[in-house]
């Protein structure tokens, strides 16, 4: 993975969010890349309201006991998402959160897209550009639907590409093209070329980009052969491993 990934732009690593292996991996790879070019890191756990506070924690000027008051951290922050956090700011490893703030995610869930528009001018610095780009029959969005019946209608997948597209537009914002841009989220942000890199790809189709995924198997010395086409690099992880929630 390392060394496929020396020539890329953008390297999305899709997690699944209770698994420790994961956020070791994830760690081990920073580590490897650091040893070998710029990074720069991105994560999905934080929203863009929080960066200003996220980034004054990063530079020394709030502390922690002021970041726990400020920020809003998942509930599992402190076992599998503080370590790389940690070890991006002693190392001096820009870090950003790209994610849209969830309140936002839940406008567009009642309301559609169209709900954006009430916004404020500032509230909108915290989003992808208005107006959304959405192409529904991405497999994702399809897949999305078709496993919750058809309850939540067609808001459902549009909640969750406002996520992507989001991701997508401060990824883009935030990336120096000398660097490495490691992007961490959940693995169905990413799988399939799609979602996040589908956003992506609309601004600026030229990047070099790869994915990796993570699978949960009974038994990993064989492979699930429906799991192909979902990323160039699979993560699978025995189903017996002890999750942190």
């Amino acid at each position: 993975m390392v060394k496929a990934s020396k020539q890329k732009d953008l390297v999305f690593f899709g997690e699944l969010h209770n698994n420790p292996i994961c956020h070791w991996l994830q760690m081990e790879f920073s580590k490897s890349i650091m040893a070998e070019r710029n990074l720069q890191i991105g994560v999905e756990m934080f929203e863009r309201d929080n960066e200003s506070d996220l980034q004054k924690y990063l530079n020394g000027s709030l502390s922690k006991s002021d970041a726990d008051t400020l920020i809003r951290f998942w509930n599992n922050y402190e076992t599998d998402y503080q370590p790389l956090l940690e070890f991006a700011k002693t190392n001096g490893i820009a870090y950003f959160g790209t994610n849209i703030p969830r309140k936002f995610a839940r406008i567009v869930y009642k309301e559609d897209f169209e709900g954006l528009n009430t916004l404020t001018e500032e509230e909108l610095t915290y989003i992808a550009p208005l107006p959304i780009l959405y192409d529904a029959e991405l497999k994702p969005y399809k897949d999305m639907l078709s496993m919750m019946g058809g309850h939540g209608g067609a808001t459902l997948p549009k909640a969750q590409a406002i996520k992507d597209a989001t991701m997508a537009h401060f990824i883009l914002k935030s990336w120096d093209k000398k660097a490495l841009f490691l992007h961490i989220n959940g693995a169905y942000h990413s799988d399939y070329f799609s979602s996040i890199l589908w956003y992506i790809e609309q601004s600026q189709a030229d990047l070099d980009m790869m994915t990796i995924t993570t699978l949960i198997q009974d038994d990993i010395h064989s492979f699930d052969a429906e799991e192909l086409g979902k990323a160039d690099f699979y993560l699978v992880i025995d189903s017996d491993v002890t999750t942190s929630y």
